[in-house]
């Protein structure tokens, strides 16, 4: 179960590229869980009969579940929307996020306020935990279709950066200890 992901560059070239350190600077899946990042890997064929996606939903409290897709014809304001997903910020709940089809990226701070770039396609679910610094866009294939899970009903606030005097973000500091 790899995951890819690796340290960004700063550069302002497109978001939607994968801005990559010359030489690759790679991040491990063991890398990403301390930071409290959990992911895996499923059969998106089957999403909606899927035991293991029902397992998971069990034992983490997922209650609600909608399905967004993402590029030009599907999501209205979609430019607007790009750049406000784009935007650094975090959020009071876990945000997972199932990808059904396409690609995107998450980009997420580690412990130094480094970037890292998390691609992620077809298959792949992904929890963010409260607290963590984070930012989403798509690749230059432009679409994603991504299942939104939540404990409880949906909760869309985000604070974006800074917002470090939030206790959820202190929280989260305190757990990387």
């Amino acid at each position: 179960m790899d995951i890819d992901a690796w340290y960004i560059n700063s550069s302002d070239e497109d978001q939607r590229k994968p801005h990559r350190l010359e030489p690759n600077k790679p991040v491990s899946l063991d890398e990403l869980e301390k930071l409290g990042v959990f992911y895996r890997k499923l059969d998106a064929d089957i999403y909606e009969s899927d035991p293991e996606l029902e397992k998971i939903c069990k034992d983490q409290g997922y209650t609600y579940m909608d399905i967004i897709t993402i590029n030009k014809d599907a999501l209205p304001n979609y430019e607007e929307k790009l750049k406000m997903f784009f935007e650094e910020h975090l959020h009071m709940d876990d945000e997972i996020r199932y990808i059904l089809d396409g690609r995107a990226y998450f980009d997420v701070r580690d412990k130094e306020d480094r970037w890292i770039r998390i691609a992620m396609s077809k298959g792949d679910l992904i929890t963010l935990p409260s607290g963590i610094y984070h930012r989403f866009t798509l690749d230059e294939t432009n679409y994603t279709k991504a299942m939104r899970l939540f404990v409880g009903e949906p909760v869309w606030k985000a604070y974006n950066r800074p917002a470090d005097d939030l206790e959820i973000r202190k929280k989260y500091l305190d757990s990387l200890h």
